[in-house]
C-alpha cells in the first residue's frame, strides 16, 4: 500500500535528500546498466544484488562484486562500461514527484542538501534532467567523502555545510545503506519507497 501525504517532520531544521531513487527515478536505469555491464563478465546481476549494493559508489561496487563472486574484474573497466550504459539512457529519468514537490515547497524556507554516492558530474546532470538545477546549494557526492554509505560521513558533511546539528536533520532515502547511514548519524529518516511505486527490474 503506497502512503500519501509525504511531508517533513515539524522538528526538522535541515533537509537532506539522496538523489537516485529519492529525487530522481534513476534506479531502474542504473539496474539495467549494471545488468548489461555484468552480463559481459558472465555475472547474473539480480535485483536482490542491486538492492544490496545501492548507494555504494561506482568503482567500489565492482570491488564488492569481485568479493561476492571471487573475481578479479578491473573496477575501472567494468565501472566505466556501466556508466556509459547509464548515461545513454539517463535522459529517460522521471522525477519522483512526491519528493520533488517537497523540495519545491520548502525551497528558500529551510536549508536543504543532496547527499549521494554518485559522481558530481552525473548528479548535476540528473538534477538538471528532473528540473531541480539551482534548488540545492549543497551537493555532497562520492568525490567529497572518504567513507561512503552506510558510513554516515555523506550526511554528516551535508549537516555541517548547512550549519545544522545532525539530530535536527531529516534525511529522505530509498536505500537500505543510506537509511542506515542516516540513523548512525542520529538523524530523522524517511523511507521514500513507501510513497511511490518502485519499478526496478521492469522494462524501461
Amino acid at each position: 500500500m503506497i502512503k500519501t501525504n509525504l511531508d517533513i517532520n515539524p522538528k526538522a531544521k535541515g533537509l537532506i535528500f539522496d538523489l537516485d531513487g529519492t529525487l530522481a527515478d534513476t534506479m531502474p536505469i542504473h539496474y539495467i546498466a549494471w545488468k548489461n555491464a555484468a552480463a559481459k563478465y558472465g555475472i547474473d546481476f539480480t535485483t536482490e544484488l542491486f538492492a544490496q549494493l545501492a548507494g555504494i559508489p561506482l568503482y567500489p561496487t565492482v570491488e564488492k562484486i569481485n568479493q561476492i563472486f571471487g573475481l578479479t574484474i578491473d573496477p575501472k573497466e567494468m565501472g566505466d562500461l556501466k556508466e556509459e550504459e547509464f548515461e545513454n539512457n539517463m535522459h529517460l529519468t522521471p522525477e519522483i514527484k512526491v519528493v520533488t514537490d517537497l523540495v519545491r515547497k520548502y525551497h528558500g524556507k529551510i536549508p536543504m542538501a543532496v547527499g549521494t554516492g554518485g559522481s558530481r558530474r552525473l548528479s548535476l546532470k540528473t538534477l538538471g534532467i528532473i528540473g531541480l538545477e539551482g534548488y540545492f546549494d549543497i551537493l555532497v557526492t562520492s568525490e567529497d567523502v572518504s567513507h561512503f554509505k552506510p558510513h554516515p560521513e555523506t550526511f554528516v558533511k551535508c549537516a555541517e555545510l548547512m550549519g545544522i546539528t545532525p539530530a535536527d536533520c531529516e534525511v529522505f532515502e530509498d536505500g537500505i545503506l543510506g537509511m542506515q547511514a542516516a540513523r548512525t548519524a542520529g538523524m530523522m529518516v524517511v523511507d521514500v519507497t513507501e510513497y511511490y511505486e518502485v519499478t526496478i527490474g521492469k522494462k524501461l
